[in-house]
């Protein structure tokens, strides 16, 4: 594995970056993050300090500012060309300016000009931003601070040309990190783990709904920031209502209420017992050579590509006779098993694990939208929904074309992402479950990619919902504008968000008047209702960030439609909603000029590019943001001090990968020395299909049960085709022999009578 590493010009100058410090607050499942960033110039001349870095893809950027001595700068949201030109002036008049702006092609990505600090100056720059909690499969919640920039892949004949870079190893990177988190629910916090080594989680009160949680000592720059939050009681459907800004007018989504709901669904037991039968299962795989890097530190012999390979084995194991399936691979160019999905069945499932075995990283780049264009031109399978798996270590350019064209097909598929290993763009990742109403999950850190793989296929398995609808009850005088897009999608477990916009005489008056919210939908043989009951009188000192989520999910949506259409019409809109708002968009910018002092910075200015945590990724020619001055070329990039290792020895296969890749695609296990082998018998022992397949499905429940919800699906498979050999006196005989009943150091041996 390559070192992370940071930015640095040829030169090597100094950067003028000394400190960032992070305060996190979580309320409930909404963050704010509020970061100080601390500049000083210790060179003999003025500079400008450059700054591009990662922001969570779906964050409300809402405040930026900086403090020049004792004096604050508080930055203003304009039109994006606008602002840079009055940075400009500004500092070709000698004025101090300061600029962050979003990337066009990506929203997870930020640049910060920092201009005009005078020889021996210091700034502290502070910005804020508010965004949502992710659920888990496993119902935490999840919350991410980039610190990991991995090169984004520009695909080629895109236009711009890139920026030498130079890389360092992190431990150099010469800045520091203080994290502090400050944890607020209506419900017990259970616990808080993380990627990183963190200080124990201290309680504020003894019904433990307040915490805080801070960053071990030592963190170094090679990893993203990343807490899992686990509440008691999780699945509680919530509605706050917040009241509008008292300076701006009503009517406006400022100045009138907003309302947010956190909707739960609980599947009925006898849905949930059933399994789907049917479906088209494509699996788009990332081949670009970034994957042949570690999954981690403590295990450098497990590469992505090694852990893609196991996981695929478990998904086509898993998947129910009668579906229909195909695997794409992707680097550069990109590559199929079957020209069209086919059938899932022993012939189809053998000619793709054999192929899968092959798979290597050794494709180059991370051009993703021309498999998924291919994919989308296929012919639909009647019957068969399409639930597409993509697998992605990185990001790309072209993020928003990408999305785009997942929602242009959203109506015919799901989509469910995987996010691999440090700095992967959670724009990319999160967009792309968003829009093709699937899931998304982020492999990090020591996570197995298995157990969250299978866990989204369980998702995908679910019964299909249909006709979903949202009815609101409001008191009179009360009318709501619904500013989410619409649900298409829900899963059992899984939250739905609704922002709504509340207007009226009613809407602000401090009478405890009750409103509702009720989604309708479908599930095989029975309808499905929930039903959430709120009071629509405003909450007391909520401050803005229900508005300001509910103008991010805004203007996210209108930037969508805006691509859709192709003509540029709701750029004006955009922009009139970030200006008001004060939310960041790719339209707009934050901009700020100190005018206060009247000094006039001398001489021209000397750009510094400041250092930050890159994870090289080999052989991806990675380049980022043409249009915004921000481009990296992994091609450029240089590691100092670091020579990929040898290639160790393969370590001995898992037992159970290796008890599953027996399996049949039936769900049976047949007579073979390998399987009596995996299962420590001998040959004489296993002396039948139905034998063998009970045998290990006794494995599976006596020796890895902590690994269940990797097994779970292929055992249901088994079970399934036990009951169709009449097997249930068997399968009686075959639960007397789980672990209630046999221990973990007792092998029993079993012979057919």
């Amino acid at each position: 594995m390559m070192n992370c590493c940071g930015l640095i010009t040829v030169q090597k100058e100094p950067v003028p970056l000394q400190s960032i410090e992070v305060e996190l607050e979580v309320k409930d499942h909404v963050a704010t993050v509020v970061s100080t960033l601390k500049y000083q110039n210790k060179e003999d001349k003025p500079v400008e300090a450059v700054f591009v870095f990662p922001l969570p893809g779906d964050a409300a950027v809402c405040h930026f500012s900086a403090v020049i001595g004792q004096k604050e700068i508080v930055a203003e949201v304009k039109e994006k060309q606008e602002a840079r030109e009055e940075y400009d002036d500004s500092l070709s008049s000698g004025q101090q300016a300061f600029l962050l702006e979003e990337s066009e092609q990506s929203p997870d990505i930020f640049s910060m000009k920092v201009g005009g600090l005078a020889p021996g100056e210091s700034a502290s720059i502070r910005l804020e931003y508010v965004t949502e909690l992710a659920v888990q499969a496993d119902d935490g919640l999840r919350f991410c601070l980039p610190a990991v920039l991995n090169p984004r892949y520009q695909p080629q004949g895109s236009e711009g040309a890139s920026v030498q870079v130079f890389s360092v190893p992190a431990s150099l990177v010469p800045y520091t990190l203080c994290f502090c988190g400050r944890l607020f629910s209506p419900r017990p916090i259970c616990k808080v783990e993380s990627s990183c080594s963190l200080e124990p989680l201290q309680y504020l009160n003894t019904d433990q709904t307040q915490a805080t949680v801070k960053l071990a000592a030592g963190h170094k720059f090679d990893r993203d920031v990343e807490l899992v939050i686990y509440y008691k009681d999780a699945h509680q459907p919530t509605a706050v209502v917040e009241a509008g800004q008292t300076s701006a007018e009503t009517g406006t989504l400022m100045g009138d209420p907003v309302v947010m709901v956190s909707l739960y669904p609980e599947f009925p037991q006898s849905v949930m017992s059933s399994v789907a039968s049917c479906g088209e299962f494509v699996f788009l795989m990332d081949r670009s050579g970034s994957m042949g890097s570690s999954m981690n530190s403590k295990e450098r012999h497990q590469t992505c590509i090694m852990s893609d390979r196991d996981t695929l084995l478990l998904l086509l194991k898993s998947l129910p006779m009668g579906c229909y399936f195909n695997i794409y691979s992707f680097g550069y160019n990109y590559e199929h098993i079957f020209p069209q999905s086919v059938e899932y069945n022993q012939k189809t499932m053998e000619e793709a694990l054999k192929k899968v075995e092959e798979m290597e990283a050794n494709l180059g780049g991370t051009e993703i939208l021309k498999p998924l264009k291919h994919i989308y031109s296929q012919r639909c399978i009647p019957n068969q929904p399409q639930q597409l798996f993509v697998f992605i270590d990185g990001g790309v350019v072209n993020t928003k074309k990408v999305l785009c064209l997942v929602k242009k097909n959203s109506s015919c598929h799901s989509c469910f992402s995987f996010g691999i290993g440090e700095g992967a763009s959670s724009a990319l990742i999160n967009g792309l479950a968003k829009e093709g109403g699937g899931h998304a999950q982020f492999i990090t850190g020591t996570d197995r990619m298995q157990p969250k793989v299978i866990q989204s296929l369980r998702f995908a398995l679910q019964p299909a919902v249909e006709d979903i609808s949202v009815t609101w009850g409001l008191p009179k005088g009360v009318s709501v504008t619904v500013l989410s897009p619409p649900i298409t999608s829900i899963f059992q477990g899984q939250r739905s968000l609704i922002y709504g916009q509340l207007t009226g005489q009613g809407a602000a008056s401090t009478d405890a008047t009750d409103g509702c919210v009720t989604v309708r939908c479908s599930l095989p043989g029975q309808p499905l209702e929930m039903k959430l009951v709120f009071s629509v009188r405003p909450a007391v000192d909520t401050g803005l960030t229900v508005h300001r989520l509910a103008a991010c999910t805004l203007i996210r949506s209108l930037e969508m439609e805006d691509r859709e259409q192709q003509h540029g019409g709701m750029k004006e809109k955009v922009v009139q909603l970030s200006v008001q708002s004060g939310v960041s968009s790719s339209f707009t910018a934050f901009i700020a000029v100190n005018k206060a002092d009247g000094k006039v910075i001398q001489g021209p200015l000397v750009r510094r590019n400041i250092q930050l945590t890159v994870e090289n990724k080999k052989n991806d020619n990675s380049v980022f943001f043409p249009k915004t001055n921000m481009v990296i070329s992994a091609s450029s990039l240089d590691v100092i001090g670091c020579k990929e290792a040898t290639a160790p020895k393969q370590p001995p296969r898992d037992p159970l990968l290796q008890l599953v890749s027996l399996q049949k695609a039936s769900g049976c296990w047949i007579l073979d020395p390998d399987l009596a082998a995996a299962l420590g018998k001998t040959s004489e022992e296993v002396t039948s299909e139905v034998w063998a397949t009970i045998l290990a499905l006794i494995w599976l429940h006596g020796f890895k049960m902590d690994a269940k919800e990797e097994w779970e699906l292929l055992a249901m498979k088994a079970a399934s085709w036990l009951r169709a050999q009449n097997g249930r006196n068997l399968i009686h005989k075959f639960y007397l022999f789980t672990p209630q009943a046999v221990s973990r150091n007792f092998w029993m041996p079993i012979k057919a009578n």
